[in-house]
């Protein structure tokens, strides 16, 4: 278990003040989210995504494309989820200053895993992934593929996926979630953190833990 050592917890007490990141205020502001800022900013980028996919489809036929287009960046996201979760979150550091990084993008998480303002992924983190991922579709489907009209649907689909997961992990650690599969998400996720941290990488579902058989290594 290479990576349990470094990611157990430190301060489980919710109450506890956050680890301080940054000497800088202005640095640290930035370090700190609410998930109500995370829906006031994805929400209207969804649905712009979707109301240009609607407008762009010609009115001839029902666009197959936009449905279909969104359920395929639903799964996309999945599978993002684990390989972000698993090979670049929990990277194993080879020198100090990779470290030092690696902690200030997840490791401050597993050290004080309870501390509400860094359960969901600063803008500074998300913004520049989602602008990274757009490039990636549009490379794929507008210009190899010759198939424009899929991004937005595709981009929306995938967007959805992130809000979702970004919310199931908030609530995992900060809701109750007593019954049915919000239970088994919120016992799943708990074991990543309390039980071992080199499994379970997967938070808004175990599908890639299953098929990578990552879900248990202990």
């Amino acid at each position: 278990m290479e990576d349990t050592l470094s990611h157990l917890p430190i301060d489980t007490d919710p109450n506890s003040e956050s680890i301080r990141l940054f000497e800088s205020d202005f640095l640290e502001f930035f370090t700190h989210i609410s998930p109500v800022a995370v829906g006031l900013l994805w929400v209207p980028v969804i649905i712009v995504l979707l109301a240009s996919s609607i407008l762009a489809a010609p009115g001839s036929v029902f666009p197959w494309h936009i449905p279909m287009g969104i359920a395929l960046g639903l799964f996309l996201w999945t599978f993002a989820e684990y390989t972000l979760h698993r090979f670049l979150f929990h990277y194993q550091p080879r020198t100090p200053s990779q470290e030092r990084v690696f902690f200030l993008f997840h490791g401050i998480h597993h050290a004080q895993p309870q501390d509400k303002t860094r359960l969901v992924m600063p803008f500074v983190v998300s913004v520049p992934l989602a602008l990274l991922f757009y490039g990636l579709f549009y490379l794929i489907l507008a210009i190899l593929l010759n198939a424009p009209q899929w991004v937005n649907p595709l981009m929306a689909g995938f967007v959805t996926g992130y809000l979702t997961y970004d919310l199931i992990h908030y609530a995992t650690h900060h809701l109750p979630m007593h019954s049915g599969y919000a239970k088994y998400l919120k016992r799943y996720h708990m074991k990543h953190h309390y039980k071992d941290p080199s499994a379970r990488y997967g938070v808004s579902s175990p599908i890639w833990d299953w098929v990578f058989g990552t879900v248990e290594k202990s």
